[in-house]
């Protein structure tokens, strides 16, 4: 039987079991063009925070490419500083590019990203006979993002050293991130000794870190119950990497960088469970949706480093630079 035939039939059986069903119907199907706005919302409201969070994650694996002794083990205190581009803080949005929703007030308006200020923007829309009224979600309403990190590394012999890195959960404005991974690094300018004889180092890192951010999002209450889905959480998986030198002058170290990384971003919506899941699986149905919404990313970074040796103690500073700009500075302290 041919799709088309069968969906009418269907529709035939639900007009002639009551105007009840009829009704019923017509609300699962303005629930089906509030789901598309959702979707559409969501893309544009945290991609800027998912790219950002692979920069964030991108800078400080390498604090030297010098080569140390085996079970040398440094651990280093990182303070990450992450400057919000202001192309990247809000987005326009028309009431043609909704299917359920419409702007309260005009036909266009800026609206924040994750990354952007508190300003809100009231949408509505008509739910059976009912209005759904509900804000825009809010940025961080941060020109800066600013978090601390720990990252260790251990020597183990043949001019090559693991790396860890972990952040807690750091809870910013209506938001929450975390990153963590792990790497290995290895010196090739061992095999050079004209370059150790002039103090210059090379190094080559591969690693893998994972960043998770949330974000509050938006919980609407309708006649047909809560939707649940006031967080909305993007998970990022990368692989770098890494190639470093630095010229040794005295206690200083001068080092560049490239890096190349590629990343694999998911979205998922969370929260408290709403009541509409007794009627249907909204999260579940959201949450397959946003696989539309799954990319994958490939980044290349520039590094710039000035690294201050103070016997086993160092301070250092790094610059990441490339679609957007990441410092990154630490105290290091190390174990020989």
């Amino acid at each position: 039987m041919p799709k088309q035939v069968l969906i009418n039939i269907i529709c035939a059986a639900v007009f002639l079991s009551g105007g009840k069903a009829v009704a019923q119907m017509e609300e699962l199907q303005q629930i089906g063009r509030l789901i598309d706005d959702a979707i559409f919302f969501s893309g544009k409201y945290i991609t800027p925070a998912t790219d950002a969070a692979v920069y964030q994650a991108a800078s400080g694996w390498v604090s030297t490419p010098q080569e140390r002794k085996r079970w040398d083990f440094s651990l280093s205190l990182h303070t990450n500083i992450f400057f919000v581009p202001q192309s990247d803080r809000s987005f326009t949005v028309q009431n043609s590019d909704f299917r359920f929703f419409s702007l309260e007030q005009g036909t266009s308006a800026s609206v924040p990203t994750a990354l952007g200020s508190d300003d809100q923007v009231y949408l509505t829309g008509q739910l059976g006979n009912n209005q759904v009224r509900l804000e825009t979600p809010e940025g961080i309403d941060r020109e800066a993002v600013i978090y601390p990190y720990l990252q260790g590394t251990l020597a183990i012999g043949w001019g090559t050293e693991l790396v860890v890195k972990y952040s807690p959960e750091v809870k910013l404005k209506r938001s929450e991130y975390q990153v963590y991974g792990f790497g290995i690094k290895h010196n090739f300018s061992r095999y050079i000794e004209s370059l150790q004889h002039k103090k210059i180092f090379l190094s080559l890192l591969a690693a893998y870190s994972k960043e998770d951010v949330t974000f509050e999002f938006f919980n609407v209450n309708t006649a047909v119950g809560t939707l649940g889905i006031d967080s909305l959480n993007g998970l990022v998986d990368t692989w770098q990497l890494q190639v470093n030198g630095c010229k040794a002058i005295g206690s200083f170290e001068f080092m560049g960088g490239f890096i190349i990384n590629t990343s694999k971003i998911k979205y998922k919506v969370g929260g408290e469970r709403g009541s509409i899941e007794d009627i249907i699986p909204l999260r579940d149905v959201l949450n397959n949706r946003l696989k539309e919404l799954y990319k994958t990313r490939t980044n290349y970074i520039g590094e710039a480093s000035v690294k201050y040796n103070i016997g086993n103690f160092s301070i250092q500073s790094i610059l990441a630079f490339g679609k957007f700009v990441n410092t990154n500075v630490s105290i290091q302290y190390l174990f020989i």
